[in-house]
C-alpha cells in the first residue's frame, strides 16, 4: 500500500507544470527579444514590467513620438521597439548634443517599462483601418530615467 501511495506522488509531481511566462506586474531583466515577446503575448492586453537590455539597430519617428528598433526593419516579427514619449525627446537631445534616433542606433541601451503586445493596423488609401493588422511588442518610455546606453555598438 505504502508503494502505491508514493507511486501516486511521484506520478502527481512528474504532472505538475511550470512556465517562464512571468505574471502580470512582476518585474523581469530580459536581454532575448523573443523572450520579450512571448512573455508580452502571453500577458496580453496587459504588459510585463521589467528592465530590458536592447541593441538597437534602426530607429525612426512618426509624428512626435520616436521609435527605437531592435531590427532594421519595424515589422519583423523579432522586433521590440521602445516608443519615446514626445516630451523627453527634447530632454535626451538636451543630454546627447543630438536627436535620441541617431544617439541610440548602434548602441545597446537598457530600458524600464512595461513590454506590451500592441496592435498595427494597416491604413488603406482612405487612412481607415483595412481590416488587417499585425502585432508589435512596444516598451513606453515617459520619463529620461527610464533609458540609457550601456554600451557602443551591436
Amino acid at each position: 500500500m505504502k508503494w502505491v501511495v508514493l507511486a501516486g506522488v511521484f506520478m502527481l509531481t512528474g504532472c505538475s507544470v511550470t512556465t517562464n511566462q512571468p505574471a502580470t506586474g512582476h518585474a523581469v531583466t530580459a536581454s532575448d527579444t523573443m523572450e520579450i515577446i512571448r512573455n508580452a503575448a502571453a500577458s496580453a492586453p496587459a504588459g510585463v514590467t521589467g528592465e530590458y537590455v536592447l541593441n538597437i539597430k534602426a530607429g525612426g519617428k512618426q509624428g512626435p513620438v520616436v521609435y527605437l528598433n531592435t531590427e532594421l526593419d519595424y515589422r519583423d516579427q523579432r522586433n521590440v521597439t521602445v516608443a519615446l514619449h514626445p516630451n523627453i525627446i527634447p530632454l535626451l537631445k538636451g543630454q546627447y548634443g543630438v536627436t535620441p534616433e541617431e544617439f541610440f542606433i548602434g548602441k545597446t541601451i537598457r530600458v524600464k517599462g512595461d513590454a506590451q503586445r500592441v496592435r498595427i493596423d494597416f491604413i488603406n488609401a482612405q487612412r481607415q483601418p483595412s481590416g488587417k493588422y499585425y502585432f508589435q511588442t512596444h516598451i513606453r518610455v515617459a520619463d529620461i530615467s527610464q533609458i540609457e546606453a550601456v554600451k557602443e555598438g551591436v
